[in-house]
């Protein structure tokens, strides 16, 4: 796309660094010392280590000697090889717990100050019952927020603790407690909504591209992390719906005004820190970007996403494990399985890795079939049925197949848990070869309706229904798979 013009909002690109930006921005991450060097601890250390986390978790202490105790506890470990801070985080998820005698008797008073009735006694008890339930290891965690780079440190350690597979069921206690205090911490109260502008020349068309004129990037910050952005969201400022990304992003697009745009598709939403995994902030982000934009541009009327359906491939290929159902497919992708797609053997002596390896060629084929299609070469109503089929499945996997009440596939559980809709499903709406192996090419476009959000939201929430457009109804009519039930 073209050069913007200078933004006269103040950027931040210069404060972060524009390489730092830029790697975030295309989706990869600064790499972060090992301390592969780093001579590994001895026992001395470990010594000293242990007494001052036994230290630590006295409540009474100076805030001195609490910030000074942290401070060594943190260098300690950022300073540590991997080996060691893996024993690190090991010695605080495996000691540390909550009392529980201690439990038991601030649960017996609390039971018998709720007989008595007395509203002081019973304060009093919940408020004893309360500490009792803060491990000892959370009050050492929280130590490490009086430090300038504390929440940071912490930050990284439950990145590096999510990494370590082969480890996960030792620091689960560790895990737990640090995604409850970053919760906490990271609350949409003490974000900061800043947009990412654009305000130097450079060569990279990608970057270029995605903070163009009509294009927007913004991002929460924290205030202990100033210059760490934590979520990002991409939007293009448009003229209508967009149901292609190539399309979106083409560079070769001529700038539109964002003055005169009426819609804003948002196109990317990416967490750039794998340490606040689970902590919500999509949602309040999306929400706090539409009232800006909606300040901004009084043109614009629709504010809707263009989003993968990263679980749809994979149940896919599920279902192309059965026979009876692969004997329901369109001529024209039955033609393209011929007779790789079969149902599971009947022979117990068979392989039971079988049916998923049919499966997957059955699926692999289906991506050729679609990345060297050309409408001309097959008759429309082959065309129409392919379509069809795909896209009703798609429709029938986002808005039937849950887990309780709760759609199976991850984004839709984002867009639908903040009150959007399921407004249009689209063919080919990313046709590189990762969009064809995530879902056959398909993209959707969630709504976000101004008026309707709180309604949806809460029957949502309250008893799983998910609105969707008349047109997603129409492909779920449409659907040639007949299922029983």
């Amino acid at each position: 796309m073209s050069t913007p013009t200078p933004s006269t909002e103040p950027s931040i690109a210069s404060r972060m660094g524009i390489m730092r930006l830029w790697r975030r921005l295309v989706g990869t991450a600064d790499a972060t010392s090992a301390n592969a060097s780093a001579e590994p601890l001895d026992k001395r250390q470990w010594q000293k280590i242990d007494a001052l986390l036994q230290e630590a978790t006295s409540r009474a202490d100076s805030d001195t000697r609490v910030r000074a105790r942290a401070r060594r506890l943190l260098d300690a470990y950022q300073k540590a090889n991997a080996q060691d801070r893996l024993a690190f985080m090991l010695r605080l998820a495996q000691g540390f717990h909550i009392d529980e005698a201690a439990l038991e008797v601030a649960i017996a008073h609390w039971q018998q100050a709720a007989r008595s009735g007395n509203a002081a006694d019973k304060l009093h008890a919940q408020t004893r019952l309360a500490q009792t339930l803060e491990s000892p290891r959370m009050h050492i965690l929280r130590q490490f927020n009086l430090l300038p780079a504390g929440i940071e440190a912490l930050v990284r350690m439950r990145a590096e603790l999510l990494s370590l597979r082969e480890h996960q069921q030792a620091l689960q206690p560790l895990e737990s407690d640090l995604l409850r205090l970053l919760t906490l911490w990271f609350d949409a109260g003490f974000l900061e909504l800043q947009r990412i502008g654009w305000s130097s020349p450079a060569s990279w068309d990608d970057l270029r591209n995605r903070l163009d004129s009509d294009r927007r990037c913004y991002a929460f910050f924290h205030g202990r992390m100033p210059e760490e952005p934590l979520i990002f969201v991409e939007v293009a400022l448009v003229q209508s719906l967009a149901s292609s990304v190539q399309a979106l992003l083409d560079e070769a697009q001529p700038t539109n005004d964002p003055t005169q745009a009426t819609t804003a598709i948002f196109y990317s939403i990416s967490n750039a820190q794998p340490g606040l995994r689970g902590v919500s902030m999509g949602e309040f982000l999306i929400k706090r970007v539409v009232e800006q934009l909606t300040h901004e541009f009084p043109k614009l009327q629709t504010f809707a996403t263009l989003s993968p359906v990263p679980g749809f491939g994979q149940w896919l290929r599920t279902q192309l494990a059965d026979a009876a159902y692969v004997q329901q497919l369109p001529a024209i992708a039955q033609r393209a399985l011929a007779d790789h797609a079969t149902a599971a053997p009947t022979d117990t002596s068979t392989d039971a890795a079988a049916p998923a390896t049919t499966a997957d060629t059955a699926y692999e084929r289906l991506q050729t079939l679609l990345a060297t299609h050309e409408a001309s070469a097959h008759p429309r109503e082959e065309e129409v049925a392919l379509k069809q089929w795909l896209m009703g499945e798609c429709a029938h996997y986002l808005l039937m197949q849950k887990r309780k009440q709760e759609p199976l596939d991850a984004v839709a559980r984002f867009h639908f848990g903040n009150g959007a809709s399921l407004q249009q499903i689209n063919w080919m709406g990313d046709s590189s070869a990762k969009g064809l192996r995530q879902s056959l090419g398909l993209m959707v476009n969630y709504l976000y309706r101004l008026d309707a959000i709180d309604e949806q939201y809460h029957a949502y929430a309250r008893q799983g229904l998910l609105a969707h457009s008349s047109e997603v109804k129409k492909l779920l009519a449409a659907n040639p798979i007949r299922r029983e039930g």
